[in-house]
């Protein structure tokens, strides 16, 4: 992992530079500047309505009583993309205006999600429990639906006091 990044933080300055350079001898330096300032300014712009659509949406999963998991990853991938385009340069823009696109940042988050390693199986083991000793299933996190937690058997561990000692 760490050669990877190294090579990223290696690799991306001199490509950037390069395309800088590229460009500036074809436009003129003044012309790759504002055209640099610009695609930040657009991309920023941009980034705002997408990030608020995001939020809007996992607000509304989250009133469904849905784990906004994709929006999450969707909302982590904006904070990238924000950081590619406020990075001068056209190499770090067309990244962020990558992620920007709806499709590509749908695309990218289903496939950090299917990396994910799952955790909690004990959790889900005892919904299934509760589910055969005819316990009413207030949902499992891990396919959305978040558990409600106002079950008479849920005992807050702060307020729990132990009388027989």
């Amino acid at each position: 992992m760490f050669p990877l990044i190294l090579f990223f933080f290696l690799a991306v300055p001199i490509v950037e530079i390069y395309l800088l350079i590229q460009v500036g001898q074809v436009i003129g330096a003044g012309w790759t500047i504002l055209l640099v300032v610009l695609t930040a300014v657009i991309g920023v712009w941009l980034l705002r309505i997408q990030g608020l659509s995001t939020l809007t949406r996992a607000q509304r999963r989250l009133q469904e009583n849905e784990l906004p998991a994709r929006e999450i990853l969707e909302g982590m991938a904006l904070v990238v993309a924000g950081a590619f385009l406020l990075t001068p340069g056209f190499f770090t823009d067309t990244l962020g205006f990558l992620l920007l696109f709806p499709p590509t940042r749908i695309w990218l988050a289903s496939l950090v999600a299917s990396r994910m390693v799952v955790s909690g199986s004990m959790h889900a083991h005892s919904l299934h429990e509760r589910a055969n000793q005819g316990q009413p299933d207030h949902g499992d996190p891990l396919q959305g639906r978040p558990r409600r937690h106002h079950d008479a058997d849920v005992i807050d561990g702060v307020k729990y006091r132990r009388d027989d000692d």
